[in-house]
């Protein structure tokens, strides 16, 4: 079930839209979204809505049905936007505290993108509870993480943009997963093709119980923002279901190296000390084939637990990582 992507949130600062004599920018959280002028003052409780959901089909959203009710990047008057700012009396009356999750209350659903035909086919059952999913948390909804990261030797790698699978082997039983879902083997589905263009069922059985998790990129998936010529995997993480946890930095490149697995491009190792609009600028930046990049992931090189990660989602296991967007490719989409 979806979470956190509607919550109540203190508004942190408001400043004017230059030539703007009707709407101003909130801030809340690491977010900034334009709002009513006056509709909010520095202080004020409010509820949250993030980007990339959907919100019901409902009066109070009526504003939203051009865009079929789904929240995403805009830019107003030149200011970006990202999510939505509505007054708390857009709930019942009650004692909400911030940081509460009101996702199920509003009824907010996180937006799926859809399945091409070619990722398809006969489902085997939900996605696997031995392996964390593969959802990153987006940097500005958990500001204290920059906290928790700094001073730590992290390494930072290229998002790549396409749709994310995990490979598990556990008690003798094999899952190729997409991001919710188990497959049944199939000759076309797009996930079981890695399957067997990389060797994982040689792989998985060899190591024990393991989960490979990867990015799948190419023709036909996500509009080959890479500009592939065939469909490839980019391994991101590699989970040790026995132990419950996610391979060191150095582990993980080992494991990819020893069983001929491509990985996710490294920008850099090194000491984390950015602040939060370094990292959005480090996020821009361009694929080879000229198009935006989707952005970048940081994770400490030895693996660790996140409070603010575990505070926003259980299903992460509190895993020290995040997800930084590129607004320029946010935008553009």
């Amino acid at each position: 079930m979806d979470t956190n992507l509607a919550t109540i949130q203190t508004v942190t600062d408001i400043q004017p839209i230059p030539n703007a004599d009707a709407i101003e920018v909130v801030s809340v959280l690491g977010w900034k979204c334009v709002a009513k002028k006056g509709e909010f003052k520095i202080g004020d409780k409010c509820v949250y809505i993030a980007i990339d959901t959907v919100v019901p089909d409902e009066p109070r959203f009526e504003f939203l049905r051009k865009v079929h009710f789904r929240i995403r990047t805009i830019r107003l008057r030149k200011q970006l936007s990202q999510g939505i700012v509505f007054p708390i009396g857009i709930l019942q009356p009650g004692n909400y505290e911030v940081g509460q999750d009101v996702t199920a209350i509003i009824g907010v659903k996180h937006y799926e993108k859809p399945i091409p035909p070619n990722m398809a086919g006969e489902v085997k059952g939900n996605f696997p509870s031995h392996t964390p999913k593969t959802d990153e948390i987006m940097v500005q909804s958990i500001p204290p993480i920059l906290d928790e990261i700094r001073g730590k030797e992290c390494y930072i790698t290229v998002k790549q943009d396409g749709c994310s699978a995990t490979f598990s082997h556990f008690n003798g039983e094999i899952d190729v997963c997409s991001r919710n879902l188990s497959w049944k083997e199939s000759e076309s589905n797009v996930f079981w093709k890695m399957f067997r263009k990389y060797n994982m069922e040689n792989v998985l059985r060899e190591v024990g119980n393991y989960s490979v998790q990867a990015e799948i990129c190419g023709p036909g998936i996500q509009e080959n923002k890479l500009g592939l010529k065939e469909i490839e995997m980019f391994v991101f993480s590699v989970y040790d279901i026995q132990k419950g946890k996610y391979l060191d930095y150095q582990d993980y490149r080992s494991f990819c190296e020893k069983h001929h697995l491509p990985v996710v491009p490294l920008i850099s190792v090194c000491t984390f000390d950015f602040t939060m609009d370094k990292l959005i600028e480090m996020a821009r930046g361009k694929y080879e084939n000229g198009q935006p990049r989707e952005g970048i992931v940081v994770r400490p090189v030895v693996e660790c637990y996140s409070p603010s990660v575990d505070n926003h989602s259980s299903s992460l296991r509190g895993r020290m990582s995040f997800k930084v967007l590129n607004n320029d490719a946010l935008e553009k989409e």
